[in-house]
């Protein structure tokens, strides 16, 4: 019991430091800033969407991208990555009846000899195949810019505040049961490891983006070799906002709620490839960091109500003073961590109800990490679009 109190006292210090002084990744306040004034030419901005089999997608999300109510010039390049549903005929289907260029493009295999990410080569042919611009955005065939203000704003964000990637994490769909329980927690997690105050911060060496939603200066990203630098990427955004960051370019980094992802994950086992398939890859493949990262989540998510619950029935049963320190230290930890998830699940309108399981959310995660791992040594790394990523 000693040991025990011992290792809830450390967990509760460790919650304090956390919602105190890390970047304050639990708050949900870094949102796009409003900037005052608008740019007196408004840039040339190019749409860059990779998109395999997302035949389903493109009519839900391509017409409020190409409905962007965007002073400037704005192009639209879709790239099919050897498709077998249909996406490029159902993007060109579109393209025919759009009020702005709309430009769909067969996606080729990369060189000999030169091994590229799956959506990295994509991104690729798309920068290639657009020109000369300003701004090049990336976004997902799953998103939808539900505000027709979307990109006016971030252009006007970032010319007004000299960044050179502005990136906003899309809001991810929570309809169904799973969803609600796994992806909160999935932002939650990526804040943590990268607080967005942190990326923000030109000094700061925290760099990351959000896939769904990164608009990056043309020239920041000639300056930086183009995509090359990061062919081999499989976690594409992370890369690029380091890639930025590296040559002193200043980033930004949000959440946002007129960025959605409409991609579904109706049962446990879509959220769990969600997350399997790129676990392991942002450890860098060590056993080392897995190691670490498991009794990590465990010493901070596990082992506090773990320690309350056997310290309260330590101290029904008689027990001494290092039972009621694990059963005070436990709960410390707890509240603190379920406090810390309250605006997360606010973001999302959740009940925050759902905040004292996030230990078990917790223990979900290490095993689809755990599972990562496996995958990786079982030679079924991480895939985009049901393709092995690197080619």
């Amino acid at each position: 019991m000693l040991a025990l109190s011992i290792a809830c006292t450390a967990a509760a210090v460790a919650w304090v430091y956390l919602v105190a002084a890390h970047g304050g990744y639990w708050r949900t306040s870094q949102r796009l800033p409003r900037v005052s004034g608008e740019p007196d030419a408004w840039p040339d901005v190019v749409a860059v969407v990779p998109a395999r089999n997302e035949a389903a997608m493109l009519p839900v999300t391509l017409p409020a991208l190409l409905g962007q109510d965007y002073p400037g010039v704005l192009a639209v390049i879709v790239v099919d990555d050897g498709s077998s549903d249909g996406t490029g005929e159902v993007a060109a289907g579109i393209a025919a009846t759009a009020g702005r260029p709309l430009r769909v493009i067969s996606g080729t295999p990369p060189p000999d000899g030169e091994r590229w990410a799956g959506k990295v080569w994509a991104m690729a042919q798309g920068l290639r195949a657009a020109g000369p611009s300003d701004y090049v955005v990336f976004t997902d065939a799953d998103i939808a810019w539900e505000a027709p203000d979307t990109l006016r704003r971030l252009v006007a964000a970032a010319e007004g505040d000299d960044r050179d990637l502005v990136s906003q994490m899309a809001l991810l769909r929570t309809a169904a049961g799973w969803e609600r329980v796994v992806v909160p927690a999935f932002v939650y997690f990526f804040a943590q490891l990268y607080p967005f105050r942190r990326v923000n911060m030109p000094g700061s060496r925290t760099a990351a983006a959000a896939g769904g939603c990164m608009l990056v200066r043309r020239g920041a990203l000639d300056k930086a070799g183009g995509l090359a630098p990061i062919r081999g990427a499989l976690i594409d955004d992370v890369a690029l906002g380091r890639l930025i960051k590296g040559q002193r370019g200043r980033t930004w980094l949000g959440l946002s709620r007129q960025v959605v992802s409409v991609r579904p994950y109706p049962g446990l086992a879509s959220l769990w490839q969600m997350v399997a398939r790129s676990a392991y890859t942002q450890l860098r493949y060590s056993p080392a960091v897995l190691a670490g990262t498991l009794t990590g989540l465990l010493f901070l998510y596990a082992l506090p109500p773990a320690g309350a619950i056997t310290g309260l029935v330590a101290v029904l049963a008689g027990g001494d003073g290092t039972a009621a320190l694990a059963l005070g230290a436990g709960l410390a930890g707890w509240a603190l961590m379920s406090l810390s998830y309250l605006p997360m699940l606010r973001l999302y309108r959740l009940s925050p109800l759902r905040a004292p399981g996030l230990p078990l959310i917790a223990l979900l995660y290490a095993a689809m990490t755990a599972d990562s791992a496996r995958r990786h040594y079982a030679g079924r790394g991480a895939e985009w679009r049901g393709r092995t990523n690197l080619r």
